[in-house]
């Protein structure tokens, strides 16, 4: 016997204990999904916008250098003499140049922290969509879980059936009618079980594209979960929220901000430009047949401006297409608000009925149970058949699978609305995963 013991606590070991809960595949979603992946590489890409602006406000300096070999013939015209001189010219130029007046460049710096602000809160979406996919995949698994289940006890339900029909028409109290009747329900009963069965696979596989892998056992609703209300309870309080505070409604605002300082940066275009600029350098050439090879050394500061008076109608007409950019993005604003006003009050109502809903199935629950009960005792005492007992069975499941529908929906309207007011956050999470049993079996 003591031979099995090391088998055995290999096998216990090697098999999960616990289910993985809400807040394992959100974490893990956070390391392996790919599309929160691009989103912060986005994001750091994003962030460099500022120091690309602010080197249009820094000094540049650049350093050049040439050499050159010459041959050259070289024929007096007076004296008659022909030169053929040979030699290699050289030189460098060091260049330093601070821009003391360019309005454009200002703006455009002004303009980069609109930018970074827009890719900020589009990762801070990205971080919402990916608690949105994550609660949705994981939700969609304990449904099909639900579902499966009660198709099978239809499926045994009837399939007892089939039998009893069969059997009443072997001893000639049915008719094949019935026993018809018995087969095609048991058919398409089994089709039901494939097609839920398919259902649960695609589930599972798209939880699995978004933490990349299997999910395994996921832990399931506990039993009498309760859902809190919406905090505040009043829904115009989440619509003056979701108008002003939503994601979406974020970058569309930092987008007409930006817009807006665009149109001012293609104004900048009829503005001077003023440039200290400083030189430094050395060159050496052929000065004359007289005085030979000649060597330069130059140094010079000076102040450059540059007064653009007419380029062909380019300025004024990108100060045109910057305006009307900036009167999309305005009227782009308005509809992302009115959105997300439509979205906190679809999803306020499908948080506060679905806890409605979520009462009503969990007193039909009851009642199914204490219906089963009495089938079963009926069954005991002779008043009730087989069948009965296994309808009422079904009746149990079947009411199972839609209140655990309509808690999983209420926890998604939930997530939404928090999403729609822009406040979703891991703490959610947390508070959807405290409802799960991880010691549970699904």
């Amino acid at each position: 016997m003591k031979r099995f013991v090391p088998l055995l606590a290999t096998s216990l070991f090697a098999s999960p204990l616990w289910a993985a809960d809400l807040m394992q595949i959100y974490r893990e979603a956070r390391e392996n999904d790919a599309a929160y992946a691009a989103a912060r590489a986005t994001l750091d890409a994003g962030r460099e916008k500022t120091p690309q602006a602010r080197a249009g406000l820094l000094p540049t300096l650049s350093v050049g250098a040439n050499t050159t070999w010459n041959d050259n013939d070289l024929y007096l015209r007076n004296g008659g003499t022909t030169y053929n001189p040979r030699f290699n010219s050289n030189g460098y130029t060091v260049t330093l140049s601070q821009p003391l007046f360019r309005w454009q460049n200002w703006i455009a710096y002004d303009q980069s922290k609109f930018q970074v602000a827009q890719a900020e809160a589009s990762f801070v979406q990205a971080g919402q969509d990916l608690i949105l996919r994550v609660a949705q995949g994981y939700f969609d698994v304990l449904y099909a879980n639900e579902n499966l289940k009660a198709v099978r006890a239809n499926k045994l339900s009837i399939e007892q059936q089939l039998e009893s029909a069969k059997r009443n028409f072997e001893v000639g109290t049915s008719t094949i009618v019935d026993a018809q009747e018995a087969q095609a329900r048991f058919d398409l009963a089994t089709a039901q079980e494939i097609a839920a069965e398919s259902d649960l696979e695609v589930r599972q596989r798209t939880l699995q594209a978004i933490i990349g892998r299997e999910p395994g056992a996921l832990a399931p609703l506990r039993r009498n979960a309760e859902i809190p209300q919406p905090q505040p309870a009043d829904m115009k309080q989440w619509v003056a929220a979701a108008e002003k505070d939503n994601i979406n409604v974020q970058i569309q605002t930092a987008a007409v901000e930006i817009a807006s300082r665009e149109v001012d940066r293609q104004r900048a275009g009829h503005y001077p430009t003023i440039d200290l600029v400083a030189n430094k350098g050395s060159s050496t050439a052929f000065a004359s047949t007289a005085a030979g090879m000649l060597e330069t050394d130059f140094q010079n500061v000076g102040v450059q401006l540059n007064l653009p008076i007419f380029q062909g109608g380019l300025v004024v007409s990108r100060q045109s297409e910057a305006s009307a950019n900036r009167a999309a993005a305005e009227s782009t604003l308005e509809q992302i608000r009115r959105n997300s006003a439509l979205s906190a009050r679809q999803h306020y109502l499908g948080a506060t009925n679905g806890l409605a809903q979520v009462r009503a199935l969990r007193a039909a629950l009851i009642s199914s149970q204490s219906s089963l009960e009495s089938n079963r005792l009926g069954f005991e005492v002779g008043v009730r058949i087989n069948i009965d007992v296994l309808n009422a069975d079904n009746q149990v499941y079947v009411t199972r699978r839609d209140l655990a529908k309509a808690v999983l929906d209420t926890l998604m309207s939930q997530f939404r609305l928090k999403a729609a007011v822009g406040t979703l956050s891991e703490d959610d999470v947390l508070e959807a995963n405290a409802l799960l049993d991880p010691a549970a079996t699904q």
